[in-house]
């Protein structure tokens, strides 16, 4: 078949279908992948054609005051503009669409206007259970009822974001409208296979989940059989003890402009000075390591990659490099808990500090807590802006780098994650679709 996988977001939205993307192609299919065009070079070096989603999701981020009110009107025109880009890259042919959480609530209007079948491949948890709040609304369980509850409303609260674009696409794709409940209630009744690219050795499957809905197993970033890490880490790390990985991805993307990456790479660095173990930075999107970042150190040539250097011997800046190249060689990884980073460190069997800032990622750090992977979070508002920062962080590394019960806890996930095979049981689906 020839198959169309859209994605939208950060990297950690976007890169996991690359690698599925490839073991699709391995079985024989055509596979493009739409993303935003900071990540063609990303898709092309799988394989994989690339397609172009005109959205860009820093601006929907961004930095600028406002709170929750501007944050929601910035994705909501987020929304509006993935809309026809979906239907564009769509336009180009497929036989099947994969969707990611982000762009699935848009490209099932896009399937049902072609006539093709889609599958909805999240990377979060996000159906309402009993047995945990939606993966977005914190971490205080409510109770049974009171879970179920609020995961209900949290779909419909994406309904709302969406429901602009939806309406702009489906008469852009000479489709009738259709109320947000409606749609909703037409995809639950048709008992539809969602798989999830989780692993249920993080987050067991809900007991009250209808069959269909299943947890598969995490999908990996591609990597090439011939990758490797640019030459000045390799001499990092080949010139002291394991080092302790510092990133957090694509939060902090207004942090160059109001300082607040000077002062959390001020204080990151400090902390792992105290903590007595060497560090390696990933800029990131705030842009970390930066000029004015604090101690001395040189810009790691931004997200898309290259390598840096600090003040002294024991602290390097990268750009971005392959999680599962750099994370076996570490002695742990402080993150911001999303999805793909999470599960990249316990893949390696690596200890976590988790730095959670918004969305998914309290919910993720409380599950490396609950499997002993990772320490208690480290609150991200406290280390940009505290004035002991640096002594709380350095106390997470250290219980998370001596005291071997986490890392004994993350090589136990690691084992079970090694026996699961998500890519593959998206694959067999792929081919009962087909």
């Amino acid at each position: 078949m020839k198959i169309l996988v859209t994605a939208a977001g950060s990297y950690g939205d976007v890169a996991p279908y690359t690698g599925l993307g490839a073991r699709l192609q391995e079985a024989g299919h055509t596979v493009a992948l739409a993303a935003d065009a900071s990540y063609a070079p990303l898709v092309r070096a799988a394989g994989l054609e690339f397609r172009a989603l005109p959205a860009d999701p820093r601006r929907a981020q961004g930095g600028a005051p406002g709170g929750q009110r501007e944050l929601m009107r910035r994705a909501a025109a987020f929304v509006r503009e993935l809309g026809p880009g979906i239907a564009d890259a769509a336009a180009q042919g497929a036989d099947l669409l994969l969707l990611s959480a982000t762009t699935a609530p848009l490209g099932r209007h896009a399937a049902e206007a072609m006539g093709i079948p889609s599958l909805d491949l999240p990377l979060q948890p996000n159906a309402p259970t009993g047995d945990f709040p939606p993966v977005v609304a914190g971490t205080r369980s409510l109770g049974r009822w009171g879970n179920r509850a609020a995961g209900r409303l949290s779909l419909r609260v994406v309904d709302r974001l969406y429901a602009d674009g939806v309406r702009d696409l489906r008469a852009r794709l000479g489709l009738p409208p259709v109320p947000a409940g409606a749609l909703r209630r037409r995809r639950n009744a048709d008992r539809r296979t969602v798989l999830h690219g989780v692993s249920p050795a993080l987050v067991p499957r809900p007991s009250d989940w209808r069959p269909g809905l299943e947890l598969v197993g995490n999908w990996w970033p591609y990597t090439a059989p011939d990758a490797a890490l640019p030459p000045a880490l390799e001499d990092f790390l080949a010139a002291g003890p394991p080092p302790v990985f510092v990133g957090f991805g694509s939060m902090g993307a207004g942090a160059r402009d109001d300082g607040t990456a000077a002062r959390l790479t001020a204080n990151v660095v400090a902390a792992l000075r105290r903590a007595g173990v060497r560090g390696v930075i990933q800029s990131g999107w705030a842009g970390l390591g930066g000029p004015g970042g604090g101690d001395g150190l040189e810009d790691g040539d931004g997200p898309e990659g290259g390598t840096g250097s600090g003040a002294g011997d024991d602290i390097l800046t990268v750009g971005e490099v392959p999680h599962a190249l750099l994370f076996p060689r570490t002695a742990a990884v402080v993150h911001h808990a999303g999805a793909g980073t999470t599960a990249a460190a316990l893949r390696a069997g690596v200890p976590a500090v988790p730095v959670p800032v918004t969305a998914d990622q309290p919910f993720w750090a409380a599950r490396l807590a609950a499997v002993g992977a990772g320490t208690g979070p480290v609150p991200f508002r406290a280390l940009a802006e505290g004035e002991g920062a640096p002594d709380l962080l350095a106390a997470a590394v250290t219980r998370a780098v001596r005291e071997p019960a986490y890392r004994a806890a993350a090589l136990g996930v690691a084992r079970r994650m090694a026996a699961e095979d998500g890519a593959g049981e998206v694959v067999k689906a792929v081919e009962g679709e087909g």
